[in-house]
């Protein structure tokens, strides 16, 4: 016997709705896939039966399951199940619609947010810094990389950007365009104030010793916008 993929995909749909079939007859609540595979497999047996057409199955399978029949939050996850069916005049798609009612319980997991503006990063203080990028690309920087360390085409006053990050929302990022000059606010990084990696600029506590070497080091690799008034200094670290 020799079955293609299609086949073998329906045989396993069958299987798994069978199991799903034997755990509702023993009073077992019937979890997301054991659900949408009872309801699969029954459309695809009685669509083989050929005493149904599309929309007889369409409204007797809102019928098969009810809220007492499945695990709480199941009915509001199946919105809908669709099913290819071999009907004895072809293939038909046959598409079930909320196929189990909800009970109006909440689903596991789910969330209600207050229906009013959220302020990100409230309380603390932000300074407002020119921007330029001078290079033929684009650059995008996130939410909480150490804006002092950005890429070194990117023109401003790195010495008032240390220890500093974007005000934005966590997770998103700012894009500067080629050639394209506009401000962005700063404020700063949180926690212990150890600053590692990044261009691997500072590599320390950020403090003041940290800011002077962080300064230097810029400078020195070319970044964009760095007067540390360190010519006649040597770096000790």
């Amino acid at each position: 016997m020799k079955l293609t993929p299609k086949e073998l995909d329906k045989l396993m749909l069958h299987y798994a709705g069978r199991l799903a079939e034997e755990r509702l007859a023993r009073g077992v609540k019937l979890n997301y896939t054991e659900a949408v595979a009872l309801i699969s497999a029954r459309v695809m047996e009685k669509a083989r039966d050929g005493n149904k057409s599309v929309a007889d199955l369409m409204q007797e399978g809102r019928t098969w399951l009810k809220k007492e029949n499945v695990m709480d939050g199941v009915a509001s996850m199946i919105h809908e199940v669709g099913i290819e069916a071999n009907f004895p005049d072809g293939t038909k798609l046959v598409t079930i619609h909320t196929p189990v009612e909800d009970n109006g319980k909440l689903a596991p997991g789910e969330v209600f947010l207050k229906n009013e503006d959220i302020t990100i990063n409230a309380g603390k203080e932000a300074i407002s810094l020119k921007v330029k990028n001078k290079g033929d690309r684009p650059v995008q920087v996130g939410s909480h990389f150490h804006f002092f360390e950005v890429n070194k085409l990117l023109d401003f006053d790195r010495a008032k950007a240390f220890g500093k990050r974007l005000d934005i929302a966590s997770g998103t990022a700012v894009r500067f365009e080629p050639g394209e000059e506009k401000s962005v606010e700063l404020i700063d990084i949180g926690g212990n104030k150890r600053i590692y990696g990044f261009n691997s600029l500072v590599d320390r506590q950020a403090d003041a010793d940290g800011k002077k070497l962080g300064l230097k080091r810029a400078k020195e690799k070319g970044f964009g916008s760095v007067n540390c008034g360190c010519e006649a200094t040597k770096d000790k670290q």
